[in-house]
């Protein structure tokens, strides 16, 4: 039999392995609970870099204007040019990039002015577009019955703006009167023939426009590129509904490059 000492140390003994047990026990949890935490941690910071590069918290600022927004033509006269002469033209195809926007929308308009059939109107716009005439300036016209054009060019947007000059008489009118989709044409006054200055108009669907004691329009080029922009600030109609007036999504020419 075993003496009472064996017992006291054999109970002394199963004591300790409890208590090595325990504390394992209470390290594997503190592990486990440690795993936890840097597990959560991890995925926290991971979550917030996913979000902060999704989502741009930069407060916009209030000058600007909305993100994207297209800024509003400048409404003021500009300085007084001078008519250019025909030879500025060089008898040659001009190529002309009109940087537009409308909303939150921009779009280069992609012009070829034909400087043989319309010397003295490519002149005039190709020499107003290299000194920033045209800069900033609004498109004041839509018409969206009978004939179907843009009309822009005139910087103090009221439909009376020129450079200080007129000039004529009318180059290369169409004979039959009809001015295709893409066409791109001088404005003037009523009928007076010597009545052109800055103001030009894209024409964005086939029209028709009777010639009169003046003998029509001047075509002095054709869109490229660009139409669709037109047409679709077309598609959204002039203010109010009216079948002649501003366009109701407005239309500005940030600038002009011609080459």
């Amino acid at each position: 039999m075993a003496s009472t000492k064996q017992r006291q140390r054999a109970e002394q003994a199963r004591q300790a392995d409890k208590r090595a047990q325990r504390q394992a026990a209470k390290r594997a949890r503190k592990q486990r609970l440690w795993s936890l935490v840097a597990l959560f941690t991890v995925l926290a910071l991971v979550g917030a870099f996913v979000v902060a590069a999704l989502i741009n918290t930069t407060e916009p600022d209030p000058a600007a204007g909305a993100e994207g927004a297209c800024p509003a033509g400048v409404e003021e006269a500009r300085d007084t040019y001078e008519l250019a002469d025909p030879s500025v033209a060089e008898d040659r195809t001009w190529t002309v990039s009109l940087q537009a926007c409308s909303g939150d929308t921009n779009a280069d308009i992609e012009l070829e002015l034909d400087g043989a059939a319309a010397p003295q109107a490519v002149a005039n716009f190709v020499t107003l577009a290299q000194g920033g005439y045209f800069d900033g300036t609004g498109c004041h016209r839509l018409t969206t019955q009978g004939i179907f054009v843009l009309q822009c060019g005139d910087p103090t947007y009221t439909g009376s703006g020129s450079p200080g000059y007129d000039f004529g008489p009318v180059e290369n009118a169409p004979a039959d009167d009809v001015y295709p989709a893409g066409t791109v044409a001088m404005a003037r006054r009523g009928d007076d023939a010597n009545s052109m200055g800055s103001q030009f108009f894209l024409v964005y669907e086939d029209s028709t426009i009777p010639s009169d004691t003046a003998g029509g329009y001047t075509v002095f080029g054709t869109i490229t590129s660009g139409l669709d922009f037109v047409q679709a600030v077309a598609d959204a109609g002039a203010a109010g509904g009216a079948p002649d007036g501003e366009p109701a999504n407005p239309v500005t020419i940030e600038g002009v490059e011609t080459q």
